[in-house]
């Protein structure tokens, strides 16, 4: 697929058809997140991944009852190890921030092989990283169903979307062209 289209037909998805997800497919999604850049090549990100209907059901209560998540085939969750350093207050959030770059990689590349994915980032982190046994030095950034969409027009191109005049500024935040 082309990737511009990847990028404009990819939407949250919260439809998912009973069909499984081939582990060479999720194994090419999961491959685009471990090779996305991060800050100082510490690659925080990890990935459980879920296929046990009641591990779901689990997960999807703890997405403050967001049963479509428990509906899809494959659930991630997206955890990253924590980058502390006590010095450099930027450091704290990085890991958080590069997980949250790897799973945009797994999701476009999940859009590229024809799955649906939403991301859920409304969560009790607590409750998930006890449900999938993260540790403490580990936190639950988001959680992302994964599957082939219910809907056959689920993949249609972007409306009501800003212009890029709307957006993007010159030199200082509010100066336009």
């Amino acid at each position: 697929m082309e990737f511009y289209d990847v990028i404009r037909t990819r939407r949250s998805i919260r439809r998912f058809l009973k069909k499984p997800v081939p582990d060479d497919v999720l194994d090419r999604v999961l491959e685009a997140a471990r090779v996305a850049p991060s800050g100082d090549n510490r690659q925080p990100w990890r990935f459980v991944v879920v296929k046990d209907e009641q591990t779901k059901s689990k997960i999807a209560r703890a997405c403050y009852e967001q049963d479509f998540v428990a509906q899809a085939p494959v659930v991630l969750v997206c955890c990253a190890v924590q980058c502390t350093s006590g010095y450099e207050p930027w450091l704290d959030e990085a890991g958080r921030r590069d997980t949250v770059i790897a799973t945009d990689h797994l999701i476009l590349a999940a859009r590229n092989e024809g799955l649906a994915t939403c991301w859920v980032g409304a969560l009790h982190d607590r409750q998930i990283k006890k449900i999938v046994n993260v540790p403490d030095d580990v936190d639950v950034v988001m959680v992302v169903p994964v599957g082939y969409p219910a809907s056959k027009s689920a993949f249609r191109k972007p409306s009501g979307r800003k212009s890029l005049k709307e957006i993007c500024f010159i030199e200082e935040y509010g100066r336009k062209q």
